[in-house]
């Protein structure tokens, strides 16, 4: 499980740094698809910073750690963080559905990302908590 979580987060790394790469460009995005799905508008946003760190470097930051985590094993940890990153995602989707009413595909992607290591890491978690009571019964 935590090399699923692992590898899920490397590619939550690779989405958060084309979203990045969209931040800091000026030209045409290749993820600019029409009116409603266009990365260059979200992430030129006045919400595409916090404390003027682009968010998805902060996303970067995230996933990495969520990445560590997972291979040193912190099944807490790991369901504790990834819950933080989606509370997080479900905010920015937020934004973007009624702020700006544009998405950004990286985003969205980014979004089932984390959704789906939160399922995991409680998955992950929970299992830990049932061996612990079943070898605490048996004893």
């Amino acid at each position: 499980m935590r090399y699923l979580i692992a590898i899920l987060a490397l590619a939550g790394v690779v989405v958060s740094a084309l979203a990045l790469r969209v931040h800091y460009s000026t030209g045409a995005e290749p993820c600019s698809i029409n009116a409603t799905w266009d990365c260059g508008v979200v992430n030129h946003s006045p919400f595409a910073e916090i404390a003027h760190i682009p968010v998805a470097a902060i996303g970067i930051a995230g996933y990495l750690v969520l990445a560590g985590l997972a291979l040193a094993r912190q099944r807490f940890l790991v369901f504790l963080a990834a819950l933080v990153g989606l509370g997080i995602a479900l905010r920015l989707t937020s934004i973007e559905e009624f702020a700006l009413q544009t998405w950004c595909l990286y985003c969205v992607i980014s979004q089932v990302v984390i959704a789906l290591i939160t399922l995991l890491g409680l998955g992950w978690f929970w299992a830990e908590y049932i061996a612990l009571k079943r070898a605490s019964r048996a004893a």
